[in-house]
């Protein structure tokens, strides 16, 4: 498999990652179950605006840069979550809006700069 599609593929497995945990996380913060039933639930929105980003990024060009991908996947994954939150009357209060903001942010975007800063020590080029 070609180092560039590797690549792409880590870093979608990295994002599908940080939204499962942020909303696994979330359940157990708020005493829900931890089931894959219930985490599935909660996750599938959010996971919809993953994929949506990747699609309007382009992801697969340049999967673990910061600008545009990380950008664009990240506000896609807030975006997209809640619309589908709100009309499946899943709750979207702003609170939980700017909480599921700030923490997909340093999720999916926090991975990006590690991948950049390791590979930048290295000396050895990442496929960004």
């Amino acid at each position: 498999m070609p180092s560039v599609r590797r690549t792409a593929l880590a870093a979608v497995a990295a994002d599908v990652v940080c939204v499962v945990a942020f909303c696994t996380i979330g359940r157990r913060s708020h005493a829900e179950g931890l089931s894959v039933s219930g985490i599935a639930e909660t996750a599938w929105p959010f996971l919809c605006g993953t994929a949506v980003g990747w699609l309007a990024a382009r992801g697969w060009r340049r999967p673990t840069a910061l600008t545009p991908t990380g950008i664009v996947v990240w506000v896609c994954t807030v975006a997209v979550g809640m619309v589908l939150r709100k009309v499946t009357a899943a709750g979207t209060a702003a609170s939980f809006i700017v909480v599921a903001s700030v923490t997909t942010a340093v999720l999916l975007l926090g991975w990006r700069a590690v991948a950049q800063t390791v590979a930048r020590r290295s000396g050895r080029p990442l496929r960004s």
